[in-house]
């Protein structure tokens, strides 16, 4: 084998080269490690929004995975406008309600109402009786209220709601109160019934 000298210029192109290669190795470390630490400090919240729109163990699964992949995804996208947890929520929530419509289309539409039922207790067992009524009724709001309900449970500003599902402040503060006035009415129901 005949070696040769690498010119300048040459050697200038091996050596960006090998520093684009080592910044996108350092870039997928750094993604990398991102996602480790957003999972491990906010698994809670994408949690809860699975719980919110997945009802089976099999569905909570698949719509998580979804959800983390999109996080995933989503990395190298953030500039840091929001919050971390405002962004996830943001990135959950598409993609449970892009994941719901999806399944929808797939979904037998004559399932009855009974077997929904069963796939809602099977969540009262692991949890406190108000809690578990609780999500069945969120579960039951359309994707907006159930979103801000999910939201306002987090502690969330109405300012960080709005941003979140690209409402105005105003609209968030209307709606709240009419997702508060349902709850309301439906405890009022059930005690009435002595449920």
């Amino acid at each position: 084998m005949e070696s040769r000298l690498l010119t300048s210029f040459e050697q200038e192109e091996n050596c960006e080269a090998q520093s684009q290669a080592g910044e996108i190795r350092m870039q997928e470390h750094e993604q990398e490690r991102t996602f480790d630490d957003w999972l491990s400090r906010h698994k809670g919240v994408l949690f809860k929004v699975v719980h919110a729109y997945a009802f089976t163990s099999h569905d909570r699964e698949d719509l998580f995975q979804e959800i983390i992949t999109q996080v995933w995804n989503s990395i190298p996208r953030f500039r840091g406008d929001a919050a971390v947890t405002t962004w996830l929520y943001r990135v959950a929530l598409n993609c449970a309600l892009a994941w719901s419509r999806k399944e929808r289309k797939h979904r037998d539409r004559t399932e009855s109402l009974e077997t929904n039922e069963q796939v809602l207790h099977e969540t009262v067992r692991i949890q406190e009786p108000r809690l578990a009524w609780l999500y069945e009724q969120i579960a039951r709001l359309d994707h907006v209220d159930r979103s801000l309900t999910l939201l306002l449970l987090d502690g969330f500003s109405y300012r960080e709601m709005a941003e979140t599902l690209g409402i105005s402040e105003n609209y968030v503060g209307v709606k709240i109160n009419r997702i508060k006035s349902h709850l309301k009415s439906l405890t009022r129901e059930e005690k009435a019934y002595g449920i």
